[in-house]
């Protein structure tokens, strides 16, 4: 299991060499990558603010439990913070895992969960200069309904 927390891109080749290869009792590796989009057509930059240490703990927590409820043989959770631009990454995702399902599943769990539950706080900032605290969304509170 590897977790981290950190400013510094992450190259995802890199990353994923290796990942989940030479295990015999690994038959899917699923991985995500979500990068900084803008959905108003306004924004120049995404700053994410964390507290460090509690946010470790919390990612960390969210990992070990995807491990646990879907028997993974591996995972990684990268997840950026500072200011990003559009496009760049910020975080990744992936499992290893006897059987697709569980891979795809934990992928997801993992995805959710950090979207709605890992402490970090989204500000944008605007191309006229102003920025504006990104808050909670509905639908990715109710994603974790299935959870």
């Amino acid at each position: 299991m590897k977790v981290s927390v950190q400013e510094a891109p992450f190259d995802f080749a890199a990353e994923m060499a290796g990942f989940g290869v030479g295990r015999a009792d690994v038959g899917a590796v699923v991985s995500f990558t979500g990068v900084v989009r803008d959905d108003t057509g306004r924004m120049q930059a995404l700053e994410l603010e964390h507290y460090p240490g509690m946010t470790e703990r919390a990612v960390t927590k969210i990992t070990e439990e995807a491990i646990a409820r879907w028997n993974l043989a591996d995972a990684l959770v990268i997840h950026r913070h500072g200011r990003l631009g559009i496009g760049e990454q910020i975080m990744m995702v992936a499992t290893a895992a006897r059987h697709r399902g569980d891979a795809f599943a934990a992928a997801e769990f993992l995805m959710d969960y950090l979207k709605s539950r890992a402490p970090f706080w989204k500000k944008e900032h605007g191309l006229d200069g102003e920025t504006d605290w990104v808050a909670a969304k509905d639908s990715d509170e109710d994603a974790l309904k299935r959870w």
